[in-house]
């Protein structure tokens, strides 16, 4: 973890993410803190990152999973989510899920459907939670 950027991983977020724009520096140090974390290097330079919460033993969210623009396009997003789906502490995992707004035949590639019975999932959404803060 001590080679993730993190200053790199919050600008991101913070200006290009569409489900964190204006999430808070403390915020983001946190979630790096309280996640199973992966970052995507070209030599030293940062130019991905996603991160894993999970229990370790039923469930996992996958979350804040990009690739810089300039390296997309360069097989970095398949690397990426192989290794996470290749990890040894996310494996027997009953559900694995996460939110797209436009990936979605990426993530099909490694095993990702639309959820099977969206009734029995609910949520609190605060899309406006960074604006308020």
């Amino acid at each position: 973890m001590a080679e993730l950027d993190k200053d790199f991983i919050f600008n991101f977020l913070n200006k290009n993410a569409y489900l964190c724009k204006g999430v808070p520096r403390e915020v983001v140090d946190k979630s790096i803190e309280n996640s199973l974390c992966f970052g995507v290097f070209n030599g030293q330079e940062q130019v991905g990152f996603a991160c894993v919460i999970s229990d370790y033993a039923t469930f996992a969210y996958l979350a804040d999973v990009f690739v810089v623009p300039e390296f997309r396009g360069q097989g970095l997003s398949k690397l990426l989510l192989s290794t996470i789906k290749q990890h040894p502490d996310l494996q027997g995992l009953r559900r694995v899920v996460l939110a797209t707004a436009d990936a979605h035949e990426l993530y099909a590639q490694f095993g990702f459907s639309s959820l099977t019975k969206p009734d029995l999932f609910m949520e609190i959404n605060d899309q406006n939670i960074y604006l308020s803060a």
